[in-house]
């Protein structure tokens, strides 16, 4: 693919600098890129690597979603993992962030992470503000940005014509996707454009194609800060379907996806290059998820470049990318 090289022949190889990563999305996919690069980073590059996260802010379940209404702010569960995931190992603080209160009074089902960046934000005045604070609190090594500071709502028009707000009905609706949008104005902060810009790789996913990736993306300004960057463009592909919303989708089905509503912005999707265990494919089968097909010559007749390495994490019933090996296969690709 010419095009990937010659983005990758122009990113410096000026070791005084570190090399600048961007991470879009949410969800359980984005921390896992995060702490890869956060902890691996220099090991396979030789050189300081400078992770910024531009975070989805539309959840509207659980306990984010009891936050975002009571207070009308964004979202804070996604930002809250992110913030662990890049901070400086797993001290006391950031395992307090992540404990879940029990029992059945006013704070059950609520953690702690998400109730300190709401404290944060009304003492502060503003969800920004008080992100930047956490991540001092939790020595965060790198930027977590929410991609937008406003409460917004993801709205999605299914292919059967269905019109479903919020991003847990859009889960539980079960339908195919046809186009998903942003209700209301919701502006990037320009932080997060200066991060594009700068980026010398973007990776999209691991996640939910439509409510994390392209999510993440509908904010006004990322799309075309996106498509103006220099840098390598990464989609991390998933490695099971979305019951309800990528069934039966192929790899080169994510990027369409993509292009459809923010344009040509996937150079290079990263897959997973081995044979997935026979005990997650019939466990995934029994819920109506299936393995994602990577169809390479379909993806390369597209202009997309494909890289193939072993990203499943080792252990456990959950398909789940392991974070370092995720992490030494997108450094891989500026080689």
């Amino acid at each position: 693919m010419i095009e990937v090289a010659e983005r990758a022949a122009a990113i410096p190889i000026d070791r005084a600098r570190p090399l600048r990563v961007v991470a879009l999305g949410g969800g359980t996919g984005l921390p896992r890129v995060l702490s890869g690069l956060a902890d691996a980073g220099r090991e396979h590059t030789r050189r300081e690597v400078d992770v910024t996260a531009i975070v989805t802010t539309c959840d509207d379940g659980g306990s984010s979603g009891e936050l975002r209404r009571l207070y009308q702010m964004p979202s804070p569960g996604d930002i809250r993992n992110c913030l662990v995931a890049l901070s400086a190992g797993p001290g006391p603080l950031a395992t307090l962030f992540q404990h879940r209160f029990g029992g059945e009074g006013a704070l059950a089902g609520h953690t702690v992470g998400n109730v300190v960046l709401t404290a944060l934000a009304q003492q502060l005045g503003d969800f920004g503000a008080a992100v930047r604070t956490a991540e001092e609190l939790l020595a965060v090594r790198g930027r977590v940005l929410p991609a937008t500071e406003r409460c917004v709502e993801l709205v999605a028009t299914l292919d059967d014509g269905r019109v479903i707000r919020g991003e847990s009905a859009i889960a539980a609706a079960r339908g195919k996707v046809g186009r998903l949008s942003i209700e209301g104005p919701a502006p990037a902060p320009p932080a997060a454009l200066e991060a594009l810009a700068r980026a010398d790789v973007v990776v999209m996913g691991p996640g939910s194609l439509y409510s994390s990736v392209i999510a993440s993306l509908l904010v006004d300004g990322l799309a075309e800060g996106l498509a103006g960057c220099h840098g390598i463009r990464v989609l991390v592909m998933n490695l099971f379907a979305q019951p309800g919303e990528t069934d039966g989708y192929t790899a080169a089905d994510h990027v369409r996806a993509l292009e459809r509503h923010v344009g040509r912005v996937v150079d290079a999707v990263l897959a997973h290059g081995r044979p997935l265990p026979a005990r997650l494919v019939e466990s995934y089968a029994a819920q109506d998820s299936h393995p994602v097909r990577l169809d390479r010559e379909v993806l390369e007749s597209m202009g997309v470049a494909v890289a193939e390495a072993d990203l499943l994490a080792p252990s456990g019933e959950v398909a789940r990318h392991d974070p370092d090996r995720m992490a030494r296969a997108l450094l891989e690709l500026l080689r």
